[in-house]
């Protein structure tokens, strides 16, 4: 079978492969597409953490199965399934409470293990979900929007209450969806005008803003003189993820989605005054796929706009750089396999 190897950062490898035998309890799956995140793009560019090379990319899938032992779910041979990417141990403390997401010990596809940009995997049905009628492509975006699922979780968003989304890839874009859905006010800011232009004409945002100077004059406008009860950062830019804070009321949730790589500094006499709850999210668990999964069933996402870039299989090691760069138009680029028709370089 084929695969593609990140070797080192700024360099991949088309190369041949056995296919996987499964082991006990494992089922076999035939990828049908895989996402590209901000993960694999920062792992390329060789600023990813906790990441090693060489390292097959890919957790945003797609899969079909090719054989299966016999499992609670129920799952069988020609199923479509979500894959859950996380691979935890289910005994430290983490898990022991049910926070699967921050496993002690966390193997994500991808990052930590070998992940899907290959044509066959093998994977404990454990960690599948029967797509139903989603679509390839509906099916492979469910974990990203899961991650902003799992975000909104943690904040405890209630109906009515205004919050504000810092970057609008595809984690904010997708955060922001789910927090319409859940009836929030949604104020979302970015840098980029093609980004905002997509969220004021897909998610319908009434309040879409270009951060500057005066960010924080218009977000207290728009709130009353409040300010956000809940700030997201869904960039992993340091600059971003410090200056969060100023848009959030005081006894407000400051929720970190994004990851960056380095230390981060915050003034404390600024977040103790607010008494400001400091929450870091992280991946996402079976509640929020399940969640996330219902929410595309409803025809409640812009799948079709949000993947603005796809090639097949043979195109993607040439595709990548473009998909770096914002200026493209990217928001989501998706791989498809070699027997089905590339579209979008």
């Amino acid at each position: 079978m084929k695969a593609i190897i990140c070797q080192e950062p700024g360099r991949f490898e088309l190369v041949d492969r056995p296919e996987p035998i499964p082991g006990p309890g494992e089922a076999l799956l035939r990828i049908h597409r895989v996402g590209i995140c901000g993960t694999d793009l920062h792992a390329y560019a060789g600023n990813q953490a906790f990441f090693s090379y060489p390292r097959i990319l890919g957790h945003e899938l797609s899969a079909e199965i090719v054989s299966v032992p016999d499992n609670p779910q129920g799952l069988r041979a020609g199923d479509r399934v979500i894959v859950m990417p996380y691979v935890s141990c289910g005994e430290c403390v983490a898990c022991r409470v049910g926070k699967t997401n921050c496993c002690r010990n966390m193997q994500v596809l991808g990052v930590h293990i070998d992940g899907g940009m290959q044509e066959y995997i093998t994977l404990s049905p454990s960690l599948l979900l029967p797509a139903g009628d989603l679509s390839h492509e509906e099916t492979a975006v469910v974990e990203p929007l899961a991650i902003g699922a799992h975000a909104l979780r943690r904040a405890g968003v209630v109906a009515g209450e205004y919050i504000v989304v810092v970057g609008c890839g595809p984690i904010g874009i997708g955060l922001m969806a789910l927090a319409r859905h859940a009836g929030c006010e949604v104020i979302a800011l970015e840098t980029n005008p093609d980004r905002l232009a997509f969220v004021r004409r897909h998610l319908r945002l009434e309040h879409a803003l270009s951060a500057d100077e005066s960010t924080i004059e218009r977000i207290a406008a728009i709130t009353g003189g409040d300010l956000a009860t809940a700030v997201f950062d869904a960039t992993g830019h340091p600059r971003a993820l410090e200056n969060g804070v100023k848009y959030m009321a005081h006894g407000g949730r400051y929720v970190l989605v994004g990851l960056s790589k380095g230390n981060l500094v915050f003034n404390h006499p600024e977040i103790h005054a607010r008494e400001t709850t400091l929450l870091c999210s992280r991946n996402a668990t079976l509640e929020d796929f399940l969640t996330v999964r219902d929410f595309l069933a409803r025809d409640r996402f812009p799948t079709a706009a949000f993947i603005t870039h796809t090639t097949g299989f043979p195109g993607m090691i040439g595709c990548f750089n473009n998909w770096t760069q914002p200026a493209t138009g990217v928001i989501k680029a998706m791989v498809r396999w070699a027997d089905e028709t590339a579209l979008i370089p």
